[in-house]
């Protein structure tokens, strides 16, 4: 982890001059707002994620890893001292104003379009909307109620740049996944992201004190493709939770999810999307159940997890799937469920299977290892940190469903080396502790408060 304070780099003059946010003028810096000599160690922080709430469900929709990341970093900051307030669009109008998440955690509703779900794409449109009540927030409260400003995804940037320099304080952003390297990475069929999108994350890039990145290639990503100073990015891992994911008798794991008590179960959890692959883990299982057939009477595979993005096309796709590959009697398909059963789920399956195009960091993959089993994962972006290849799962450089049968096929095969990664996956899912987690960000924070630092 580099934290490095230096001078941050100004918010550009025009900070949301793409589609239709290009008439939303940025606020002026608030004079002697008494935030001359900055704390070391920020009281409140306004935590931003605007197009999904920290209270959905993971694994449909919008919400998936960064809402885990932003409840359990909140928790972590607020146990260690610093209050959050989370600013997250309204879906509904029977939403309360606020909700208390925790302990020094808030969760404000904020009222930014119709109340209903959203396609991302229509999203931009709402930010000066959303911006507008986020700054009440703070108008509403004594000034410089909040130290500091964190934004995750490109979207929340775009309100961060606003809100940080009309409050005059620092913005720290999490980008969680970035347009020029999804575009690098495209699943088939799949949509490249928008050029307002790659404008955008370039302005919040510019605009922002401190940049976080998850693991130390997205580090470099931010640098080469986005010209990030490398003196303001910092490399803090996400969490897990440990207490929740943590190994278990698979037997019992397996009664309580209502799944073969004998054989093998191969898992995919999470959205199904293109971007995210699950068809690789079918076209794979069919590969493996064509070498092997006896696989058949032992073999369950399972999708947890419901449609998302270009997934919402199609959702019945995998389904039909199984069906063109003829293993829809092998095939379990249950929708997202809460943390404690998904914990089960880990725990019951024999491997789970991470096949994305590309990922910032890969949640599942620990989560999963936390619970003792092996992860067979794309060897991209930041799986290659999230799984230790050799020692607690198994990277797959290419993109064949021969090349995931074979490895799945020896899993399955040789239950000594199995164990062997099983019992290594904890080991390695023990150093991702959402409290190491929640140390390294409000390192990054001291950093962005710091008086070398420029405000933006």
């Amino acid at each position: 982890m580099r934290l490095v304070a230096s001078a941050g780099k100004a918010a550009p003059a025009s900070w949301a001059r793409s589609g239709s946010d290009a008439g939303c003028p940025p606020e002026p810096a608030t004079a002697g707002s008494g935030r001359e000599n900055w704390p070391l160690m920020p009281r409140r922080v306004a935590m931003l994620s605007m197009h999904t709430s920290p209270l959905e469900q993971p694994g449909t929709g919008d919400a998936g890893g960064l809402n885990v990341y932003v409840v359990e970093l909140s928790r972590q900051l607020a146990e260690q001292g610093t209050e959050v307030e989370i600013f997250t669009r309204a879906t509904s109008s029977s939403l309360p104003p606020a909700a208390e998440l925790h302990p020094g955690v808030t969760v404000r509703h904020v009222p930014a379009g119709p109340f209903e779900e959203m396609q991302r794409a229509e999203l931009p449109a709402w930010t000066c909307a959303f911006t507008a009540d986020v700054l009440r927030a703070e108008a509403e409260r004594e000034p410089g109620w909040f130290d500091l400003v964190h934004s995750h995804y490109w979207l929340s940037g775009q309100v961060g740049l606003a809100t940080a320099r009309r409050w005059g304080s620092p913005l720290v952003h999490t980008a969680h996944t970035l347009a020029k390297v999804k575009n690098r990475s495209l699943a088939a069929g799949d949509s490249p992201e928008p050029a307002d999108r790659v404008r955008g994350e370039q302005e919040v890039v510019a605009g922002s004190n401190r940049l976080v990145a998850s693991t130390t290639e997205e580090a470099h990503h931010l640098v080469d493709l986005y010209g990030a100073d490398p003196a303001a990015v910092d490399v803090v891992a996400p969490g897990v939770d440990l207490e929740v994911f943590r190994p278990g008798e698979q037997a019992a794991a397996r009664r309580r999810i209502g799944v073969p008590p004998d054989g093998h179960l191969l898992l995919f959890v999470g959205r199904i999307q293109p971007l995210k692959a699950p068809d690789l883990l079918l076209h794979a299982a069919a590969e493996l159940l064509r070498r092997v057939p006896t696989l058949r009477e032992s073999l369950t595979v399972a999708v947890v997890g419901g449609p998302s993005g270009n997934g919402l096309d199609r959702p019945d796709a995998l389904v039909k799937l199984a069906a063109d590959l003829g293993i829809s009697d092998v095939m379990l398909f249950r929708p997202p469920v809460p943390r404690a059963e998904l914990a089960d789920w880990f725990r019951a399956a024999t491997a789970v299977v991470v096949p994305s195009h590309s990922e910032s960091f890969g949640l599942v993959a620990i989560e999963a290892q936390a619970c003792g089993t092996p992860v067979v994962a794309a060897a991209v972006g930041g799986l290659r940190t999230a799984v230790a290849d050799g020692q607690s799962g198994l990277l797959i450089a290419d993109r064949s469903p021969a090349s995931y049968a074979t490895v799945l096929a020896r899993l399955l095969a040789e239950p000594g080396w199995r164990r062997r990664l099983a019992a290594g996956a904890p080991v390695h899912a023990a150093g991702f502790g959402w409290a190491a987690t929640a140390r390294g960000m409000l390192a990054a924070y001291r950093a962005a408060l710091s008086p070398t630092t420029v405000a933006v």
